[in-house]
């Protein structure tokens, strides 16, 4: 019934240092078994008490400090603090057991002392105690006096604290507990580069280095395979492990007393000791001082890149739902709900688009970094990202903030890739078909489909200015002038749209000018919507145009989304410029060659650059 000691892995678990205490009665020998650790021999004078004991990490096999505390307080104050029991074998042995399991959860271990006192050995008298109990982790014999067995005991204890079975096993049922075998699930998937269902040599070794530090030689595969294959038979299958062998794997080394290993797996991919994952592996602290934003690198759009191509099975450049919901079970929820369909570019059958599939995370990167990094720890993305680089991986790394837009300013110029745009107008001039126009959808052709079940007050796409792409992040503000916050005034560019067939509606455009954005240098710019329909005169001082030409604007931008053909994009190609350069000045603004050399190429790199996925998708 002893835990194997043949594996000792050295690694740091979650919590810094292991606090044993050693309650008992009286004169069971507790005293005695720290003295004789310590000092290793058998005390001639053994004290009441024997003071609080450090054992120091780099003497430990974990690798872990251990306090080591001699406890002679009363029943009812061990309840919370127990974590190795001292005892000898009396009727009192169920009493406390019994008190304590009804409290505290943390693992036992059962002590029979001065075993040099008896001939013969108690461990069938206390056997079946320990198989009543799953929280008692193995149970020792030893003897302070000739010091049997005594740093095999601490060993157990420490060891009990850092890979309890608990969390993991039931004897009962002679498997493992539903949270275990879901934690990994999760480290299958992530490891499952290919998404095939089986774990390849390559795949098995991309583990082996990510948990060990070191590759299977190809014999030991094999070895570990067979065994596989001779307890389980879909357990491999194309000379691969399947998820079933992969679990049956970890059964197998928990039931052999190995469950240290299953432990440092479980650990290296994130796990708590309550199968949990960490708070500092999700959202590791990242400060984003005022003024700046943040943006994803180019390492983490490379690793979403080959996440999205791992799920996109029919190589079709979209998600179908089956492969959006594939992608995210590694995930404990949905993180995307359906109105992402009117955020971000999607497909004629309404899947989200390998353009679109960026857009969502940078917009997520924009919006909330926090929870950006929360999605990237469920995809696995440092301990992927690590064995790729070959170099420690900080998930922080994935993301970059970007300096202060004063500096921009000042500097006149950015090296920012992400820009906002937000858009003010009156209910009903036109904004919500602006922002679907943004991702190709248009009146005629699409219609409003989805729009008023998943309405998105946001849609994000690319752009090309001067042949660089760039992410301009479009959003609605919601059309209540007397309650608009910080968050809808802080933007790169302002757009204020009216219906040029409704004669009130510029008038909230002029207002929302004035009171806000007049003396602000941000740049703003008019869209006079619904461009198709008769323009009537706006019921206000002065004309859009002239208002235009006063406030030193660029003229009133028509447009319409009421076309068969699809909208015309140039207009976000001039928005975006603006965000880019808020230092232009209206004379270039006014300059049709100015406009020409910012969208030249527009077309072609966005062509060429889906072009070049399709290429590069077909040889993966």
């Amino acid at each position: 019934m002893l835990r194997s000691t043949e594996e000792s892995v050295s690694f740091v678990p979650n919590s810094h240092s292991s606090r044993l205490f050693l309650p008992s009665t009286a004169k069971v020998g507790k005293t005695s078994l720290i003295m004789s650790l310590v000092s290793e021999e058998f005390p001639d004078v053994v004290p009441y008490r024997a003071e609080e004991i450090t054992i120091p990490a780099d003497v430990t096999p974990e690798r872990v400090p251990t306090h080591i505390v001699d406890y002679s307080g009363t029943l009812s104050s061990l309840l919370f603090c127990i974590k190795c029991m001292s005892w000898s074998y009396t009727c009192h042995l169920l009493v406390l057991i019994q008190g304590c399991l009804c409290v505290s959860r943390v693992p036992l271990i059962l002590v029979g002392n001065k075993s040099d006192l008896v001939e013969h050995s108690s461990m069938e008298t206390i056997l079946p105690i320990m198989n009543q109990y799953s929280e008692i982790e193995t149970c020792v014999e030893c003897s302070a006096k000739n010091l049997k067995n005594i740093s095999e005991l601490f060993y157990y204890a420490q060891k009990a604290v850092l890979h309890p079975t608990g969390p993991l096993y039931c004897p009962e049922k002679k498997d493992m507990k539903p949270l275990c075998v879901k934690a990994l699930t999760r480290i299958f998937k992530v490891s499952d580069l290919d998404n095939d269902g089986i774990l390849n040599d390559n795949e098995l070794n991309f583990f082996q280095r990510t948990c060990f530090n070191t590759p299977l030689e190809p014999q030991a595969l094999e070895d570990v395979k067979n065994v596989v294959r001779k307890n389980l038979s879909d357990g491999v299958c194309d000379n691969g492990l399947t998820l079933k062998g992969f679990l049956f794997l970890h059964t197998l080394f928990i039931q052999r007393g190995r469950h240290e290993t299953t432990w440092t797996v479980l650990r290296r991919f994130g796990y708590d000791d309550d199968l949990e994952l960490n708070q500092d592996y999700l959202f590791p602290p990242l400060k984003v001082p005022p003024g700046c934003t943040t943006e994803l690198n180019h390492n983490a759009y490379l690793f979403l890149q080959s996440v999205f191509d791992k799920h996109d099975k029919d190589r079709d450049c979209a998600l179908s739902p089956e492969e959006l919901g594939d992608l995210f079970d590694v995930f404990p929820y949905m993180p995307w709900g359906p109105d992402v369909n009117n955020t971000v570019c999607t497909n004629d059958q309404g899947w989200i688009t390998y353009q679109g599939y960026l857009s969502q995370w940078t917009l997520t990167t924009y919006l909330d970094v926090q929870r950006c990094l929360e999605y990237l720890g469920y995809l696995g993305y440092s301990i992927v990202a690590e064995q790729e680089s070959h170099s420690q991986t900080d998930p922080l790394m994935a993301v970059c903030v970007t300096r202060d837009k004063k500096i921009d300013l000042q500097k006149k110029q950015t090296q920012r890739s992400v820009f906002r745009c937000n858009v003010f107008g009156d209910i009903g001039s036109g904004k919500s078909g602006f922002l679907q126009a943004f991702l190709g959808s248009n009146l005629m052709v699409n219609g409003n489909k989805h729009l008023n079940a998943y309405l998105s007050y946001y849609a994000i796409s690319t752009t090309y200015v001067y042949g660089q792409e760039k992410y301009l992040l479009l959003h609605e503000v919601f059309p209540d002038f007397d309650y608009l916050s910080d968050a809808d005034l802080a933007c790169d560019i302002v757009c204020l749209v009216y219906d040029v067939s409704n004669p009130y509606s510029f008038e909230y455009c002029a207002k929302v000018f004035k009171q806000y954005f007049m003396d602000s240098k941000t740049p703003c710019m008019m869209i006079a919507a619904k461009s198709d329909l008769p323009e009537i005169k706006q019921m206000y001082g002065c004309s859009p145009l002239e208002f235009c030409r006063r406030h030193k604007m660029p003229p009133p931008q028509s447009f319409t989304c009421n076309t068969a053909a699809g909208p015309n994009r140039d207009i976000y190609t001039k928005l975006t410029t603006m965000a880019m350069y808020p230092h232009v000045s209206q004379a270039d603004l006014k300059s049709s060659t100015f406009w020409l050399r910012a969208s030249v190429g527009a077309t072609v790199f966005a062509v060429l650059g889906f072009a070049m996925y399709r290429v590069l998708l077909k040889p993966r």
